[in-house]
């Protein structure tokens, strides 16, 4: 009673005492007794007394069909989320537009502000690390020109980075070389990207970048295990948290170790990711700035459209991948916008003319964008696009002389 005193002067405050009931109740009574549903009706508007127990009242209207009706109300539905597709261009239009990309000089301050945003409230920001880095390592490759090692790192408790780390065996004493981070996709496992006698997608692209001097790095993306991710990834969003809050927490993890080897030069360390590891090479290079350089295979196009439309068979809208929507991202971020964050750095996108994920012209379409955003900041040679005549793999072609030339390890070193 005291607490609805105090609920009930605030309602008579406000003018709308009349709005606000106390139903007395004996204390066996619970949710649905007459006493409360009449209080319920009354608040309605509706004085009419309950009416007795009994059969449902059956419609009279017999051959009624309410399918129709159903099929119109699902229709408005789908073309409301449509129309706020069709129109999102326009929302990040007007979200970008305190972004200075009039120079080099201001775009990086300019956009602290939306990378912070992009943590906070699209991707979701973990806690940092709690735990000291504990390295554990044991080898498993001894290739001719390199030496593999497993390697697994501390996060949180229960929480760990995992990957398999490529030596070039020529290292001279006290050189540090530069390093490329390879993701693998879906379902991935690092193998396939650092044995070179595992056939795939992936053409173990590790090994043979591994070959030609560079340190390389693969690390296991939790993205595995069918359906036991995406439920991680449910639990995590009403935490306003994602899956990629963790990976971003486990590369920052990687790249914290890596920078403290000796033979490793931490201005110098690229990532190149495939597929679902293309959606990480836009997502943890944007929030790392350590990353030097950012390359996106088999993945980037006009993402927005790619999760949301149910217009085009290849969208998300038709796939088990449920765990793919993030929250608000067509009205803030694109890949364009993404790839904006990683600039003045350099970046590049790998497309087959096969590959299923999208056609060609949503491919061109958005990254046209981060070409001019470059072009405007001065810096076009900072970025690149590769069309080759292939599918959902890695060529490793341009890409490979992007990441010679970026990271300072020219042809001439390769063997």
């Amino acid at each position: 009673n005291r607490e609805f005193n105090r609920a009930k002067a605030t309602f008579d405050h406000l003018g709308a005492g009349d709005r606000i009931y106390l139903v007395e109740a004996g204390e066996d009574a619970g949710p649905g007794t007459d006493e409360a549903l009449l209080a319920f009706l009354r608040a309605l508007g509706i004085g009419e007394p309950l009416r007795a127990a009994g059969a449902a009242p059956r419609d009279r209207r017999g051959d009624y069909d309410p399918r129709p009706r159903l099929h119109r109300q699902f229709d408005q539905l789908a073309e409301y989320t449509q129309r706020l597709l069709r129109e999102s261009q326009h929302r990040r239009r007007e979200f970008w537009a305190r972004a200075g990309s009039s120079s080099i000089a201001k775009w990086p301050e300019s956009c602290r502000w939306y990378r912070e945003y992009l943590h906070d409230e699209v991707i979701g920001r973990c806690e940092p690390a709690s735990l000291p880095p504990g390295p554990r390592t044991r080898r498993i490759l001894d290739e001719p020109r390199f030496i593999g090692y497993e390697v697994m790192l501390d996060v949180w408790p229960d929480v760990f980075a995992w990957g398999v780390l490529l030596v070039p065996k020529d290292l001279e004493p006290e050189e540090r070389r530069p390093v490329v981070v390879c993701q693998h996709g879906l379902e991935g496992r690092p193998d396939p990207v650092v044995n070179p006698r595992t056939q795939g997608l992936y053409n173990s692209f590790g090994a043979k970048l591994a070959d030609e001097g560079f340190v390389v790095f693969a690390p296991q993306n939790p993205y595995i295990g069918g359906n036991d991710f995406r439920v991680l990834q449910r639990k995590a969003n009403p935490l306003k948290q994602s899956l990629f809050s963790v990976i971003t927490r486990q590369h920052e993890r990687i790249l914290e170790w890596l920078s403290s080897q000796p033979f490793v030069d931490a201005k110098r360390i690229g990532f190149y990711g495939i597929s679902y590891g293309g959606k990480t090479a836009m997502r943890v290079p944007p929030l790392l700035p350590q990353y030097a350089l950012a390359i996106c295979s088999a993945d980037f196009n006009e993402y927005a459209y790619k999760v949301a439309s149910s217009d085009y068979p290849f969208g998300f809208m038709f796939v088990h991948e449920y765990e793919i929507p993030e929250f608000d991202f067509a009205n803030t971020f694109n890949h364009a916008e993404l790839a904006g964050l990683i600039a003045p750095r350099p970046f590049m996108v790998e497309r087959g003319h096969g590959d299923g994920v999208a056609p060609d012209e949503w491919v061109g379409y958005e990254y046209a964008k981060v070409r001019r955003l470059y072009a405007g900041l001065g810096i076009p040679d900072l970025t690149e696009i590769e069309f080759f005549s292939g599918g959902h793999e890695i060529h490793a072609v341009g890409t490979f002389a992007f990441l010679r030339k970026h990271l300072n390890w020219p042809a001439a070193r390769s063997r």
